[in-house]
C-alpha cells in the first residue's frame, strides 16, 4: 500500500514543480529504479525523454524565480500538475505492479495538493522570508522529496 502513498506524493511534487516529477521518473527509469517496460509509460525510460524532461525541469527552476510566471493554481498551469502528477504515479504503480489507473487518480489529486500548499507557503510566508529562499527551499523538497520517492520503491 505504501506505492498508492508514493504516488499520491510524487504528485505533490508536481504540484509544487510540474516538471521534476517525470524528470525524476526518467532518471528513476534510467537508473534502474523503476521497471516501464511494456507498459504505455515506457516512453519515460528512453534517453530523449530523459534529456528533454530535465532540460525542462533545470528551465522550470530557473522560471520560477521570474516575477511575470502565472501562479500554479491558474488553470493551465494546474492542469499541467495535474496531467503530469497523474502520469508519474501511474508510472510509479506501472513498476511497483500496483493498480495504474489508482496511481494517476492518487497522482493527479497530489499535482492538486502540491499546487496549492505551495502557492499557500510562499504567500504565507513570503511576508517575512525572502521570496527567492523560499522558492530555492521549495526546489529542494521538490527534486529531494522526487528522488527520494522513484529510488525507494
Amino acid at each position: 500500500m505504501v506505492i498508492f502513498l508514493y504516488a499520491f506524493l510524487l504528485g505533490c511534487v508536481c504540484g509544487l514543480r510540474s516538471m521534476t516529477a517525470p524528470a525524476v521518473v526518467a532518471w528513476g527509469a534510467h537508473l534502474g529504479w523503476l521497471h516501464l517496460e511494456g507498459s504505455p509509460l515506457a516512453f519515460l525510460a528512453n534517453k530523449i525523454s530523459l534529456v528533454i524532461f530535465s532540460l525542462f525541469a533545470v528551465g522550470e527552476l530557473i522560471a520560477d524565480k521570474l516575477p511575470f510566471i502565472p501562479p500554479r493554481t491558474q488553470a493551465g498551469p494546474l492542469g499541467v500538475r495535474i496531467l503530469f502528477g497523474a502520469i508519474c504515479g501511474a508510472a510509479l504503480c506501472f513498476s511497483a505492479a500496483a493498480s495504474p489507473i489508482l496511481g494517476a487518480m492518487l497522482g493527479g489529486l497530489g499535482g492538486i495538493a502540491g499546487a496549492f500548499a505551495g502557492y499557500a507557503y510562499r504567500r504565507r510566508f513570503s511576508l517575512t522570508v525572502p521570496d527567492l529562499l523560499l522558492a530555492l527551499l521549495e526546489d529542494l523538497v521538490a527534486v529531494g522529496g522526487g528522488l527520494f520517492l522513484v529510488s525507494h520503491l
